[in-house]
């Protein structure tokens, strides 16, 4: 235990190294807008988040669908179509000492993450995706937001005006959520008169970090956009049921060593800088947000090996009290 404490400040500067160089968060104008098609399913309607990405020139900042295709060999190869937008979405209902609450879960997927030096991507890789979540109360009013890349990694769990200060964690700051280098609102504020408002997420160029979340009057936002592109919902379930030439293929390694992880995603700068330290060789690789009696995978979000089954994301109530909320 003591030698893995020793190297925790070595962890925190290999995570500087490609955080020190942020810059603000530009204007709607100059970013373009993923808005997502409506459902028949409402609730996953109303709250689904508009994506907006900076650089769409660029093929890697642009939000694809997960697709296969064969390759000449006659192996499957598993990519991200960036001509095709996709968001995949979930119901994930869940329970605490306090209430009943349903999580809407989001996910979206690039590329890549392209190599670079200057600045230094840790996270370089293929397929690479995130996820935000909305915790509705028994209300259907959303509580908390929670955004995490699909490896695990860069979680931040944002309170909402309504959730009841007694469900804080202890020592709650009142000030931006530091998330390795990015500024993220400590509070998201809902115009309690309004019914028509949207989540709005930035994602900032190469990394697809999460740069900056606002909440906004649908109209005000439809008023302000440049370039919008509309992006169909899919359920999570299709992930694992992708066409390729007549038959289907999951997006997910279904056996092995890589079990549960995202076909082709594997980190090689995190796999070898931290791979030791979290005593997880595939410590970055992106993986299915699921049950790990199912998957084999446990979906954490702390790098402390100690902590593999508190911090699981998939169990909700648990997850929420490792991290210090009180739901």
């Amino acid at each position: 235990m003591r030698r893995f404490t020793m190297i925790w400040p070595i962890l925190a500067l290999i995570f500087s190294i490609g955080c020190a160089h942020k810059y603000p968060v530009r204007e709607i104008e100059s970013l373009t807008a993923y808005t997502p098609m409506a459902l028949e399913d409402t609730l996953i309607s109303k709250h689904a988040p508009v994506f907006l990405i900076e650089n769409y020139d660029k093929t890697y900042d642009r939000i694809g669908q997960p697709s296969a295709e064969y390759e000449p060999d006659g192996d499957i190869r598993i990519f991200v179509d960036d001509q095709k937008p996709a968001m995949y979405y979930m119901k994930q209902p869940f329970s605490t000492d306090k209430g009943e609450y349903v999580n809407l879960v989001y996910r979206i997927h690039f590329t890549e993450v392209p190599f670079k030096l200057f600045p230094f991507h840790l996270t370089t890789g293929d397929n690479v995706g995130l996820m935000v979540l909305v915790t509705l109360d028994a209300y259907e009013r959303p509580v908390l937001v929670s955004v995490v890349h699909t490896c695990g990694c860069y979680l931040a769990i944002i309170p909402t005006s309504y959730l009841p200060k007694e469900a804080y964690p202890d020592k709650w700051a009142d000030s931006p959520q530091r998330v390795y280098g990015e500024r993220l609102p400590q509070i998201l504020d809902y115009d309690k008169g309004k019914e028509n408002q949207k989540l709005l997420v930035y994602i900032r160029t190469g990394e697809h970090r999460i740069m900056n979340l606002v909440i906004m009057e649908e109209t005000d936002f439809q008023q302000t956009i440049v370039s919008n592109l509309q992006m169909p919902l899919f359920h999570a379930r299709t992930l694992e049921q992708i066409p390729v030439n007549g038959k289907t293929t999951s997006f997910y390694h279904q056996d092995g060593l890589l079990k549960g992880h995202v076909i082709g995603a594997v980190k090689p700068w995190e796999s070898l800088l931290l791979g030791l330290i979290s005593l997880d060789f595939f410590v970055g690789t992106d993986k299915v947000y699921g049950d790990s009696k199912k998957t084999g995978n446990r979906f954490y979000t702390s790098l402390k090996p100690w902590n593999r089954a508190e911090s699981d994301m998939w169990h909700f109530a648990r997850f929420l009290r490792f991290w210090g909320w009180r739901l």
